[in-house]
Parts: structure tokens; C-alpha cells; sequence
């Protein structure tokens, strides 16, 4: 097992890992730039290092210095959390040129199932069910060729896209070539590739992922979907554990082709494959998480099982200590992400100091998150402040749980979407779980 473990991250998914370091007993490093110098993860870690200034691109983004941060405090591995470089197939593949086991899959993997339009061959050639679409589109003039062929209502998605961006819909032939241009434009400036493709637009559908941890003795568990539904602008907002539409004989068959997915990629660690389902229960690949998600606490608190842990184990070499016959859904878990921003202003991010925080309790009630009374937010980061998350023995005991959780949480000094989400659990679509990814935009709460 590691001694010591440098958290590449920040914001509440840094604490949440630094907190499974400690029950672990592993040392560990935390990293931070100049506008974090006060943040909590910084001062729960045995050891912090500045790697520059505020903007992501200095400091988080910076992988010399996270890399010499952590062979200068003698860390032996480094945990990427979720988002930032946590998908970056080089920082992995450096990672491991410098000695430092990355908690994760290999660089290779990442590489693969990071290029959505190689990861839909292979699902394709698995026998995974895939959305009709194009491969890559390098002629522009070919692109309403091909956007004829596959038909419309369509998606332009970037090859490198990722957390909703360079997705583009389309419905007719007129908007094809201006908005294809667009999305180039697009995920060039923000993933540094502006490869894209066409893919025929399914509505309605539920965005249905599933869950799956690998050892590197060949030990697959696949722990159960989430729902993830309730989105705006493909951010999700609310997730869910179980889907409570979903017919058992479909998990099962979703749950086979995952265990495919991550057999035919070679996968090792803690990753999510993600598919839509339509009306008719039949599921097509979206594509593959190569990491921890936002959303894992619901699967903790159905199944028991600590991803972290577990995903810390499995890169340090350990064998999985529970199968497939292990794992069972106990009770109904939900998440909400509570984020700093004004659901009424279109949803304008805030920041400022946190002047009150009265945080929920109760027995399976947690709240992860990284403020504390006085902590000011920044302005350069993600919104998200925190993840709600409740578990009952039924769902609609959940929903009324998370109902009371929200109504006790208090955070005073910057905006929020507390209000919004408690208008959703109280919506009768999402009681009966039949809501789809186009809810909240149905709903006009966006």
C-alpha cells in the first residue's frame, strides 16, 4: 500500500479523498494555487504545496509543478479526483515516466476511451449497442452529406468533449455547416482538438450510466447504475441510485455490456460507462468515464462499497475482496449539486464569503463539500460547492429525506440553487421517475 499520496485536485472532491487517505492511514499532499492558500483541503492534508497562480491553466492545469510537487514531498502515487486532469492521457502516461502510480487507468486506455469516436468503433465491434452516426469529419464539405444520411434532429459532438461541452443539436439542413463550424471552433479552444463528428439525436431518453471497478487480476464487479437525468445544458443537476424506471431484465443486460466495455478497453480502476435509454428500454453507448465521477456517493450508500478506497487499493495492486455476487442495491440513494450560482439571473455563478453555513444531519444524510463559515469562493472555479446526498430504504422515502435535508441546509453570503432543487423533488414527472434528459428544459427552469 502507498504511504504517501498527492491529491491533484481541489474543492470538495480533494477532501473527500484526503479523507479516505486518513482512514487508511496514508499521508497525504495537497496542492494548491494562490487563490486556494485558505481552502480546506489545504489544511486537512499532512503536507501542501503551491504550484501558481489563480487561473486553472497556471496552477491545476500546471504539470510540471504538480509533478515536482509530488516527487519533492516523496509522494508515490497521485489521485487526479474528477474533471481537470483526471482524463489527461499524458499527465497519466508522465505520471508514470516519473515513478508515480496514477489512480487510474494506463495512459493508453485513457487515450482510447477518451477519443469518443474510436471508443463507439470498439463498443460497436463488442456487440454494444451504438447510435447511428459518422466517423470523424474532416472536409466540411462532406458534412451535410452526411448529416442527410444519418437525418435529423442530429449532434455535432467533439471527439475530445467532455461535462457537456462541444455537443451541438441540429434540425435542419440549413444549420449544419454554420454550426459544424462553430463546434470546431469550440472544442479546439477548449480541448485543444476540434475533431467532431455526427450522431443522430434519440428524444426522449434517460441518461442511464453505470458503474464498474477493475483489478488488475482481471476481477470485473459492475456495482449498479445511477440516473442521471435531470440535466441543464448536459451539467447534471440531481442523480439517482437506482433508476427507479429501469426493468431488471435491462439492467442486466446493461450491466453485461459494460463488463464488455471494460474487458474489450482493458480497463483497470474505478470507471462509468454511460448510455441513453429510450422509451422502449433499449440502450445505446454514450461513452466512458475513465475515473471517479461526481456522482459516486450514490452508489456508495446503495452498495456499501467506498469507491475511493477501493480505487486506491486496486492501483496500489490489491485484489478485489468482493464479487459480482457480492454486490447488491440496498434502499434508494440521491444526489443533489449544490452549486453557487442564480437559478433566476440564468444562473450566474457567484462568489464571495460564506457568512453562514448550517449543514443537515440526521442518519443517512452527508453532505460533501469544502466550506466552512467564512471561506470565501472564488471566482475561477467550477460552481459546484457541494454534494447533497440521502439514502432510505424506498425511494419516495428518499425524495421526502433529501426534501428535509434541503430545507435545513443554510448557505448565506452567495447565491444558490437550493430553491430549484427542492422545486424538482416536489415535480411529479421526476416522483415518478419517468423524467427524461429534456425535464428541465420542458419545465422551462432553463
Amino acid at each position: 500500500m502507498f504511504s504517501k499520496i498527492l491529491i491533484a485536485n481541489r474543492g470538495e472532491i480533494a477532501v473527500r479523498i484526503i479523507r479516505a487517505c486518513k482512514e487508511m492511514g496514508i499521508g497525504t499532499v495537497a496542492v494548491f494555487s494562490e487563490a486556494d492558500r485558505d481552502a480546506l483541503h489545504v489544511s486537512m492534508a499532512d503536507e501542501s504545496v503551491c504550484i501558481g497562480p489563480a487561473p486553472v491553466k497556471d496552477s491545476y492545469l500546471n504539470i510540471p509543478a504538480i509533478l515536482t510537487a509530488a516527487v519533492q514531498t516523496g509522494a508515490q502515487a497521485v489521485h487526479p479526483g474528477y474533471g481537470l486532469l483526471s482524463e489527461n492521457a499524458r499527465f497519466a502516461e508522465l505520471c508514470e515516466s516519473c515513478n508515480l502510480t496514477f489512480i487510474g487507468p494506463g495512459h493508453k486506455t485513457i487515450s482510447l476511451m477518451g477519443d469518443k469516436d474510436a471508443a463507439k468503433k470498439l463498443m460497436a465491434q463488442s456487440g454494444i449497442p451504438v447510435i447511428p452516426g459518422s466517423d470523424i469529419i474532416t472536409d466540411v464539405d462532406m458534412v451535410e452529406k452526411e448529416a442527410r444520411r444519418i437525418g435529423f434532429p442530429l449532434l455535432i459532438k467533439a471527439r475530445s468533449g467532455g461535462g457537456g461541452r462541444g455537443i451541438r443539436l441540429v434540425n435542419s439542413i440549413e444549420e449544419v455547416r454554420p454550426t459544424f463550424l462553430a463546434a470546431q471552433t469550440e472544442a479546439a479552444n477548449a480541448f485543444g482538438d476540434g475533431a467532431c463528428f455526427l450522431e443522430k439525436f434519440v428524444s426522449p431518453v434517460k441518461h442511464v450510466e453505470m458503474q464498474v471497478i477493475v483489478d488488475n487480476y482481471g476481477n470485473v464487479v459492475c456495482l449498479g447504475e445511477r440516473d442521471c437525468s435531470v440535466q441543464r445544458k448536459n451539467q447534471k443537476i440531481i442523480e439517482e441510485s437506482p433508476c427507479a424506471v429501469l426493468p431488471e431484465s435491462t439492467r442486466q443486460r446493461m450491466m453485461e455490456a459494460s463488463i464488455k466495455a471494460v474487458e474489450a478497453s482493458g480497463y483497470r480502476g474505478v470507471g462509468t460507462i454511460e448510455y441513453l435509454l429510450d422509451k422502449d428500454n433499449n440502450f445505446y453507448f454514450l461513452e466512458m468515464n475513465t475515473r471517479l465521477q461526481v456522482e459516486h456517493p450514490v452508489t456508495e450508500m446503495v452498495t456499501g462499497i467506498d469507491l475511493v478506497k477501493w480505487q486506491i487499493r486496486v492501483a496500489a495492486g490489491l485484489k478485489l475482496e468482493f464479487t459480482q455476487q457480492d454486490v447488491t442495491l440496498n434502499g434508494s440513494a440521491i444526489e443533489c449539486r449544490i452549486n453557487a450560482e442564480n437559478p433566476a439571473f440564468d444562473f450566474k455563478p457567484s462568489c464571495g464569503k460564506i457568512e453562514l453555513l448550517h449543514i443537515p444531519g440526521g442518519p443517512w444524510v452527508r453532505f460533501d463539500t469544502s466550506l466552512y463559515q467564512g471561506y470565501v469562493i472564488p471566482p475561477y472555479y467550477d460552481s459546484m460547492m457541494g454534494k447533497l446526498i440521502v439514502h432510505a430504504k424506498t425511494r419516495a422515502e428518499a425524495i421526502r429525506k433529501m426534501q428535509a435535508a434541503l430545507c435545513e441546509l443554510v448557505i448565506e453570503g452567495v447565491d444558490n440553487n437550493i430553491d430549484l432543487l427542492i422545486e424538482i423533488l416536489d415535480d411529479e414527472e421526476f416522483k415518478k421517475g419517468t423524467y427524461s434528459t429534456g425535464f428541465m428544459k420542458k419545465r422551462k427552469w432553463f
